[in-house]
């Protein structure tokens, strides 16, 4: 697959100068901790207030860990982040702008509900690949107390959960964009340098799903939209990848995607992987139909993900997280739930 230019295809981003991850991060809460990926997280936290006052008080606590985690896995200081990209759940991207403030690093805040992360690693890399900065921090948050207190109920209503809900993830993953990895020459020997090879930028979908506990019916159209864009613009199959990987579709939105994938032509079966699916067990944690928020994508991302790639298990995945464009108010007014997914094409070296 060959092609000088920096766009490709409608949607599709290929980068001159793919920008290297040189770290990531992954903080978690207790149940996230106590789920099959738990020995993975950098750090599980049993305190659900993270030593905070309110639920939006752990988020920001939740997100500066992360934050100063990736950047001491970098060996860097703070100084040495050009800008950071990221946003949460809460209105007004309050856990952000509060988590990270102390910081003093430049900000661009972006809301792509739990796509998030993919938007930030775009935005992040689109800065690094252009010149206009060498060390970009992308992060996102999510608090399961603080996104039902905001978009459901308050926990100590005790409402009965439908079987289609996700379990909101408690975790904040961090990643690190840089214009050279200057370990590359000693990472070869030991493990695989990962970088970002490109992007598919998602746009919004709405097959006019009202259902605001069925997440995954609400953004499986999205994620099925940036995944053939992605492998139309490129003129690939599938295959081409060894994980396709969505944010927190769960089981209803997997089985969705997958079947309007294989309208399309596309049989994305045998190499697809759902975060929220991964995120917990569904048998014996009561999550229904998996893991969803800005953190699920995120800390599996950064736990998971990119260590496979660095390991060599894997050598090119292409990570869909998935968002769903709701508020309250527009739920409240009857309004149909869009959604927005965004590609991200993750190489190792």
């Amino acid at each position: 697959m060959e092609n000088n230019s920096k766009m490709c295809g409608k949607q599709s981003l290929l980068f001159a100068n793919p920008p290297y991850i040189i770290a990531g991060s992954s903080i978690a809460g207790k149940k996230e901790g106590e789920g099959p990926l738990g020995r993975y997280f950098d750090q599980v936290e049993e305190d659900p207030m993270f030593g905070g006052d309110t639920w939006e008080d752990a988020e920001s606590r939740m997100m500066r860990r992360a934050a100063d985690a990736a950047i001491e896995k970098a060996g860097l200081k703070k100084d040495d982040i050009r800008y950071m990209v990221g946003g949460d759940l809460l209105g007004q991207l309050i856990a952000t702008s509060f988590g990270i403030m102390d910081l003093e690093i430049p900000l661009f805040g972006v809301y792509g509900a739990c796509s998030t992360m993919g938007e930030s690693i775009a935005i992040g890399s689109v800065l690094v690949d252009g010149g206009y900065g060498d060390k970009v921090m992308a992060i996102t948050s999510s608090h399961f107390a603080g996104a039902e207190k905001q978009f459901r109920f308050p926990l100590a209503y005790g409402s009965q959960r439908p079987l289609a809900t996700s379990w909101t993830v408690t975790g904040s993953g961090a990643v690190i964009l840089d214009k050279d990895d200057n370990r590359k020459e000693e990472l070869q020997e030991k493990e695989a340098p990962v970088c970002v090879k490109g992007v598919t930028v998602g746009r919004i979908v709405d097959y006019g799903v009202k259902d605001s506990m069925n997440m995954g019916a609400c953004m499986a159209p999205s994620a099925y939209k940036t995944i053939a864009a992605n492998l139309n613009d490129l003129g690939v199959k599938p295959e081409y990848y060894d994980k396709i990987i969505t944010g927190d579709l769960g089981y209803i939105g997997k089985d969705i995607l997958i079947d309007l994938l294989k309208q399309e032509g596309y049989d994305i079966s045998k190499n697809y992987m759902d975060c929220g699916i991964e995120m917990f067990d569904k048998d014996t944690q009561d999550t229904h139909s998996g893991g969803s928020g800005c953190g699920c994508s995120a800390i599996t991302l950064t736990s998971y993900v990119i260590p496979k790639l660095r390991r060599r298990e894997w050598k090119r995945v292409l990570f869909v997280p998935t968002g769903a464009l709701l508020s309250t108010v527009s739920f409240n007014e009857g309004n149909s739930v869009p959604g927005i997914a965004h590609g991200v094409m993750i190489e190792g070296m």
